[in-house]
């Protein structure tokens, strides 16, 4: 049962914007308890079909604006424009009392921007990493966002630090129970062989990712024993059709030791049965540590993207010393690495992704070896670092701070004060 705040307002209109799977999911979610708490309440935005569902009047589709790398960004620039400029119109008009922003950056700093101008307070809900690189945005952060909930710890200290209203939440998907669906129901449910291990294949949310991982994905599993079956969760904001005709195009092509992929919808379904999982680098990640799935992290984007991020990534002391780069002076970019503070499970990067050193480092985790049992053992340990202080899950805290911000509740602190970044 519910017992905060109450605000006066009953029937609140909420902005909200989210343009990638994650954000979707816990753009659904934000929805459902703000629901519970105003049924007249009204929301639109950007956001995926999760949030459509749960009653978001969408504006603009996030499938139609999610892109990833510098270089891809670029080449969409006049499409997202014109959606962005579509978002602010429809905020112009229709005057929230209240924005949440959840992660995407590129997109969301700028309508902070015209928030801002309207007097309409921004919870920002997933901090993008400027910890990491752009760090001069943080001084979009301290001008434009109200509340920063933040949901890695080491983020929190970072942002207060610099005089940033920011509150470590908890992560949602630390606060989630393991799946309860049996092996059993799942293999009939997918299709698949109770006689075989599975191993799961992420390779992202977003098309560019998909057809950036999976050829070497799918490659690498033809290396592998044939004992395997492959699981391949669809996210929500990819169509399902198109990445079964690329697995289709995979399988045509490449006919010598055929393997069995199976499209599923449910990506931690997937991490819980498989015994373990090669990840496309980002929030998967913390869903196969959270759910324990021993795993792989792989990454590849154009040339270009990845040199200039190399340059110009550069993490404060507190979340990594600078000196603790790997032998191609590398830092590391696996989330579950920067929480542990040390390289608990292996990245292939760019040139290192490859069907033979996917194979290579997955088979250690594919056999009951101390490599396998001590990951487990580390990933347990996420599980409990990101998992919320208080007995308020990291969902409603975020919607206690929209109540906070309607109209007739007074804030608990000022505005962010301007500092140096």
């Amino acid at each position: 049962m519910y017992t905060g705040s109450i605000a006066t307002t009953s029937n609140p209109r909420i902005f909200l914007s989210a343009g990638e799977a994650s954000g979707d999911h816990y753009g659904a979610q934000l929805l459902a308890e703000l629901r519970t708490r105003h049924p007249d309440l009204t929301s639109f935005g950007l956001g995926g079909k999760e949030m459509e569902e749960a009653g978001l009047d969408r504006i603009v589709r996030a499938e139609d604006v999610a892109h990833m790398g510098i270089t891809e960004v670029i080449r969409h620039m006049p499409n997202i424009y014109s959606k962005y400029r579509r978002l602010v119109a429809s905020i112009q008009k229709r005057r929230p009392e209240v924005a949440i922003l959840i992660d995407f950056p590129d997109v969301n700093f700028r309508l902070a921007r015209e928030l801002k101008k309207l007097n309409i307070p921004v919870i920002y809900f997933v901090s993008p990493q400027l910890w990491a690189w752009k760090r001069r945005r943080l001084q979009w952060v301290q001008q434009r966002v109200t509340r920063m909930m933040v949901i890695f710890p080491f983020e929190e200290s970072f942002y207060r630090a610099r005089h940033v209203n920011a509150t470590f939440v908890g992560h949602p998907l630390a606060e989630l129970p393991l799946p309860t669906i049996s092996r059993e129901h799942y293999a009939a449910a997918h299709n698949l062989s109770l006689a075989k291990e599975w191993i799961a294949l992420v390779p992202g949310s977003r098309w560019k990712e998909v057809t950036a991982n999976l050829p070497t994905m799918y490659h690498a599993t033809k290396i592998l024993s044939s004992h395997y079956e492959f699981l391949l969760p669809v996210a929500t904001t990819l169509d399902a059709a198109q990445v079964q005709h690329l697995v289709t195009e995979l399988q045509t092509k490449f006919t010598e030791h055929p393997r069995t992929i199976r499209l599923v919808p449910d990506a931690r379904e997937a991490l819980h049965h498989a015994r373990a999982s090669v990840v496309a680098s980002g929030t998967a990640t913390v869903q196969a540590a959270v759910i324990g799935n021993p795993f792989i992290v792989v990454y590849r984007v154009s040339t270009l993207t990845f040199r200039l991020a190399k340059r110009l990534v550069h993490y404060p002391p507190e979340v990594w010393p600078p000196s603790r780069r790997d032998t191609e002076t590398n830092l590391p970019i696996a989330m579950v690495n920067l929480i542990a503070g040390r390289r608990i499970v292996p990245e292939l990067l760019q040139t290192h992704f490859t069907p033979h050193g996917v194979a290579s480092a997955l088979r250690p985790l594919l056999d009951n070896t101390p490599d396998r049992e001590l990951m487990i053992a580390n990933l347990a340990e996420i599980r409990h670092i990101l998992r919320p202080a208080s007995n308020l899950t990291a969902i409603q805290q975020v919607c206690n701070a929209v109540e906070e911000l309607l109209p007739g509740k007074a804030l608990k602190s000022g505005p962010n004060e301007t500092a140096s970044v």
